[in-house]
């Protein structure tokens, strides 16, 4: 054993030779620290036309910025002179020295974002000053002059153009595949992009900022100058905030003795919403010297003033902007320039939340609250005096429900003129009455549509899952409470990032619609169309296309927790199949028969390890004879129709990628949310006269379906391509009117 050698351990072993990278990868590496996304290079580019005294800003997008992002402006131009070290690392015209940090008052200084952007991107510039008899072109690669085509020089090129600068961006990233395959998909990247823009255009409302799609002729932000930041929040955010806003401004506090010169050179404006607003998710810009950032401790700061006057779960919208001596701000801390650091922060934040919660009690003292007066027979209220019609009303009718503003000086009511009447109860009259009908029970029958195999629905509490338990009956009257259903706790990845998916893809003006909106009446029911009315808008709806939406995300959100419903007797798997795929015309074209696509399907559901994630988590339960027991129970009170229960299990076979975990939830959600959309299977003819299950699915649609909509639903974008329409606006039609 004596003369074994052992070989030397690592610790010992020589150390790497230090060497000096080259230029490329270090910029490279720079690159990466400024560019993270398409947003983070037009907030550089942005800032860059702020800058230059810009007062009028179009971006043009494509594939979300990463195959084109462009920038236009009608600032005060680029020199000739300077284009050749424009994209060159620390090349700048905002200072000269390292003290000018100490009073600067530009957004961009480093002089990296056009370098970052050359060195990740194809880069082209077309600038043009006052002073010049024409605008320059030039395209850049890595920092340097390139030529724009093979066999041409460098240098810049006359050609004809505004006063101003445009900026193009194509291939973002190309020459880094990891960074590209890190970025979202294309409509979540425009997302971020139209959110950057949004908070720019507030800030600096006397600018007029556009972005649209290349190729589209409309578009999807445009903001014109306007006089104050509330009515810019207004327009971009919408009338629902708009119309809760409060604003206030202020600075030291003249009784406190401030003991530094810099503690008494500060200015604050905030522009928040009133106790009448809520949203599921707080919105907050901050701005401090005009630079758009991020701060932790001031956003926590600035929610904590809500939090004795909101329920919980709900946030504000809130912008404060902060306007401090250049010499107490560090601006130097993070390479975006997304952090800054200032002299006495705890005490300015503590003086901005003080000055806005006096201004929010003050105002929650006065608040609207909707309360209903019935009406009896041969009774009238005094408050249909103001109402128009009122002193012809004279008839007994359904309760009228008004708004009586709670104050501390009077309760008058003011007179609202005919147009600018809004809805407010589906009572007042729907679709359904200006139809004769005939008289119904008050209680109807649950809808118990049967398969072929005469299954019969029986709901079970799922104890083990947090179920929420068998629906109560029908009733017309809607007063029973339902269950809040809550979010249940995954520590998968995938269904974190689905559920994220969500809440980036919400249009929340669509969803400001549908929140507040009040059913008018189902207007198709075998094409799922239907009327609300939200303000003084009238919307066509697809319903059947928002409840696949609302069925998906409630899915996603009681995913490995669902309540779940048993078919007794258990029908037999692959009958189901087989009548699906007999009905199936697109089998006919396969080389496979009907029996060899049935006994495919059949064995991808009978696996066990499907079987086994199929029950664990969506309680969909089938046996190992092969029987299908149990089903998930979406939303109590809701029932589908389950004759689509074959067309369900059949697209669980081939439409399901069962290879990638993500995907392969995704698609099961998306089947169960097409099993549950209201309506009869694709192609079944219907009767003309109402029957009991029409009538049944009616109710369903109206007191079920659409409360669910107004709750849980947080519409994307998608929806408002063909599946709502506004149809009337009644300050449209009082104008057509007054004109005949």
């Amino acid at each position: 054993m004596s003369d074994v050698q052992t070989a030397p351990s690592d610790a010992l072993t020589e150390p790497k030779p230090i060497i000096r990278l080259k230029e490329s990868v270090v910029n490279k590496i720079a690159a990466g620290e400024i560019i993270h996304r398409p947003s983070s290079a037009l907030k550089e580019l942005i800032e860059n036309s702020l800058d230059a005294g810009s007062t009028s800003i179009r971006v043009t997008i494509k594939d979300g910025g990463m195959k084109l992002l462009q920038i236009q402006d009608n600032g005060c131009g680029i020199k000739c002179s300077d284009l050749p070290i424009l994209a060159e690392r620390f090349t700048t015209s905002k200072l000269s020295s390292f003290s000018d940090l100490s009073h600067l008052t530009t957004y961009g200084f480093r002089g990296e974002a056009l370098a970052s952007i050359s060195h990740v991107a194809h880069l082209s510039v077309i600038t043009k000053t006052a002073a010049a008899e024409h605008a320059w072109k030039v395209h850049y690669e890595d920092g340097k002059l390139v030529p724009a085509k093979a066999g041409q020089t460098a240098e810049p090129k006359p050609c004809a153009g505004n006063d101003g600068t445009i900026i193009t961006v194509e291939d973002l990233f190309y020459n880094t595949p990891t960074r590209l395959s890190a970025l979202r998909s294309s409509t979540e990247e425009y997302a971020r992009i139209l959110d950057v823009m949004t908070k720019y255009a507030v800030h600096n409302h006397k600018v007029a900022l556009v972005c649209k799609k290349a190729g589209s002729s409309a578009p999807d932000l445009s903001s014109s100058p306007s006089s104050s930041t509330s009515q810019a929040i207004n327009l971009l955010y919408g009338t629902s905030i708009g119309k809760a806003l409060l604003q206030v401004t202020c600075g030291p506090d003249p009784n406190t003795t401030h003991t530094s010169k810099d503690a008494e050179s500060w200015k604050a404006e905030v522009v928040f919403t009133n106790a009448s607003y809520q949203a599921k998710k707080f919105v907050f810009l901050l701005f401090i010297n005009h630079r758009l950032v991020e701060s932790t401790r001031i956003r926590r700061a600035m929610e904590t003033i809500y939090t004795s006057i909101l329920p919980k779960g709900f946030f504000p919208f809130m912008y404060l902007s902060l306007e401090i001596n250049p010499e107490s701000v560090d601006v130097n801390v993070h390479p975006t320039k997304r952090e800054v650091h200032f002299l006495n922060e705890d005490a300015i934040v503590e003086r901005v939340c003080n000055v806005s919660q006096e201004r929010l009690l003050h105002k929650s003292q006065s608040r609207s609250y909707p309360t209903q007066t019935l009406l009896t027979q041969g009774q009238r209220s005094p408050m249909d005096v103001d109402q128009p019609g009122g002193s012809q009303d004279k008839e007994p009718g359904p309760s009228r429900v008004h708004t009586v503003q709670i104050t501390s000086a009077s309760t008058s009511k003011k007179k609202v003129a005919p147009k600018n009447l809004i809805r407010t109860s589906a009572a007042d009259r729907t679709l359904d009455s200006m139809f004769p009908v005939i008289p119904s029970n008050r209680t109807q029958p649950q809808p118990q549509p049967q398969t072929e195999a005469r299954a019969q629905v029986t709901t079970e509490e799922n104890s083990d899952r947090g179920g929420e338990g068998p629906p109560a009956p029908l009733r017309r009257e809607g007063s029973r409470k339902t269950k809040e259903i809550q979010e249940s706790t995954i520590a998968l990845t995938s269904i974190k990032d689905l559920r994220k998916r969500i809440i980036v893809k919400e249009h929340q003006g669509l969803h400001e619609v549908l929140e507040g909106h009040v059913f008018v009446g189902i207007v198709d029911l075998d094409r799922c169309l239907s009327l609300v009315q939200h303000s003084t808008q009238l919307y066509l709806l697809n319903h059947g296309s928002l409840a696949e939406e609302l069925f998906y995300q409630l899915g996603l959100r009681q995913f490995s927790n669902f309540a779940k419903f048993k078919l007794e007797p258990a029908p037999p798997l692959r009958k189901l199949i087989s009548i699906a795929v007999d009905a199936e015309d697109g089998i006919s074209r396969t080389k496979l028969t009907k029996e060899q696509v049935t006994e495919f399907i059949y064995r991808t559901l009978i696996d066990s390890d499907r079987r086994e994630m199929l029950s664990e988590y969506f309680c969909l339960t089938i046996t190992d004879e092969g029987l299908v027991q149990t089903l998930p129970l979406i939303l109590r009170g809701y029932i589908p129709n389950l004759d689509k229960l074959p067309l369900l299990l059949m697209r669980l076979g081939p439409q399901v990628d069962w290879t990638d975990e993500e995907r392969c939830f995704e698609s099961i959600l998306r089947e169960l949310a097409y099993f549950y959309v209201p309506g009869p299977l694709d192609g079944t003819p219907t009767t003309p006269e109402e029957t009991e299950e029409s009538k049944a699915e009616k109710w369903q649609i109206e007191h079920v379906l659409f409360p669910a909509m107004r709750k849980y639903l947080v519409p994307p974008k998608s929806l408002l391509e063909r599946d709502v329409v506004q149809v009337a606006s009644l300050p449209d039609l009082y104008r057509v009117f007054e004109r005949c």
